[in-house]
């Protein structure tokens, strides 16, 4: 009798944790809602081009270009990213991309924090 493969939950709870800290901070520090909300909508509309692609490639038809997918990643896409991959399983499988999309991200928590440390010093 086979198994049913069990879900793994740790993207939700890394986007989670990751709005909840946006949330705080832009809160406490007086940080502006803008970069909120472009998390929010740049996540969303992320999530979106992975369904797309994914449904794309069941029908063998054009897909959006990995390139397109880490720079949504890098400009603050990457929880609606990560969410879609796992979500969707989709972009899951290849290391390259996936090598690719985890830099992006670090990176754009990178320029997060110091955009974080700068505007609010």
């Amino acid at each position: 009798m086979m198994q049913a493969k069990v879900k793994s939950h740790w993207p939700f709870w890394v986007v989670t944790l990751f709005f909840m800290v946006m949330l705080l901070v832009t809160w406490l520090l007086t940080l502006s809602w803008y970069w909120l909300l472009s998390y929010a909508v740049l996540s969303l509309i992320t999530f979106i081009i992975y369904a797309w692609d994914k449904r794309k490639a069941s029908q063998q038809a054009w897909r959006t270009p990995e390139s397109t997918l880490q720079i949504l990643a890098l400009i603050g896409g990457w929880p609606g990213a990560l969410l879609a991959q796992h979500q969707l399983r989709h972009k899951t499988k290849k290391t390259t991309f996936l090598l690719v999309f985890w830099a992006m991200t670090l990176l754009n928590i990178a320029v997060l924090v110091w955009l974080v440390r700068f505007s609010t010093s």
